[in-house]
């Protein structure tokens, strides 16, 4: 079981951009994954390469545990005691209170919780194999919602993740980006076929992928009626450190994500952001960066 984590405590402590390590070490697999090719093409055995180089079958993914352990990547850590999951009841948290609280990194100028690699390689390869079989996105979608409601969702953790689902559909587009172009920006597949083997034709590069979306404190998850009021009251607890800085908390460009995402069923959680849930800290009404000076 993938950890949970947490992007709302120690928000306002700086940390390093990790986008330049990830992507080299991206890029490093996919050449590895083409070096000295024989036969001839075939699509998911590169994909299959990638992903058992730096996903595997394990609950956290090599290239998430590599995140969590290599020096090149600064991590905030924060400890199930100091975590929006304490003082909750082991029932109501299920996983945290198991497993502990995963650590963040950024990626992108975006707070990513750790366990989002692993759903962009491994959950990401699974909706790839699904829109192979389906041939159509919306099908796939449903199946990674599902998959989030149950076994890696909602039943076993008490949370369903927005951020988890939008990491999911990325790891889609980047295995798809692979071979085709312009699934990514427009831009032209990662790998070209030149008939008797690969070539890299451009960089792979996280920033096409990882965006507010990713970020647990903006995209909040939805809880079930045992986690929900003890994770509101939480959450609350945060608004001081709101308006100390409502920028950090608040999405820019957001219609862009909302169209991007819409098939995925996302559910709807904008009341436990922290501009709803903080209105009453400036006296009613909704919480802006503006609002929020003194």
């Amino acid at each position: 079981m993938a950890y949970e984590t947490d992007q709302f405590n120690n928000r306002a402590q700086p940390i390093a951009d990790a986008t330049e390590a990830f992507n080299q070490r991206v890029n490093d697999t996919i050449d590895a994954a083409i070096a000295d090719w024989r036969g001839p093409r075939n699509d998911m055995k590169v994909v299959n390469r990638i992903y058992h180089s730096i996903g595997g079958h394990h609950w956290v993914d090599k290239l998430e545990r590599w995140a969590m352990n290599s020096p090149e990547i600064e991590r905030l850590d924060t400890a199930r005691r100091e975590s929006i999951y304490a003082g909750h009841p082991i029932w109501a948290t299920r996983v945290a209170a198991v497993f502990g609280v995963g650590p963040t990194v950024k990626i992108n100028g975006v707070l990513v919780g750790s366990d989002k690699l692993g759903h962009f390689l491994s959950q990401g390869r699974k909706f790839y194999r699904r829109y192979l079989r389906y041939e159509d996105e919306a099908r796939a979608a449903e199946r990674s919602a599902y998959t989030e409601r149950a076994l890696f969702g909602q039943m076993a953790t008490g949370s369903y993740s927005n951020a988890d689902l939008v990491a999911n559909y990325e790891g889609y587009r980047f295995y798809r980006s692979l071979f085709e172009g312009g699934v990514v920006n427009q831009k032209p597949a990662i790998l070209q076929w030149t008939g008797d083997g690969w070539v890299r034709q451009r960089d792979f590069d996280w920033a096409d992928h990882v965006n507010a979306y990713w970020d647990e404190a903006l995209n909040v998850n939805h809880y079930d009626d045992l986690l929900y009021p003890h994770m509101k009251t939480r959450l609350e607890s945060f608004c001081p450190q709101y308006l100390d800085d409502p920028t950090a908390w608040e999405i820019t460009g957001e219609q862009e994500l909302i169209d991007r995402y819409h098939h995925l069923q996302l559910r709807e959680t904008s009341e436990l952001r922290l501009p709803r849930l903080c209105e009453d800290a400036r006296g009613g009404g909704l919480v802006t960066a503006a609002s929020a000076q003194p």
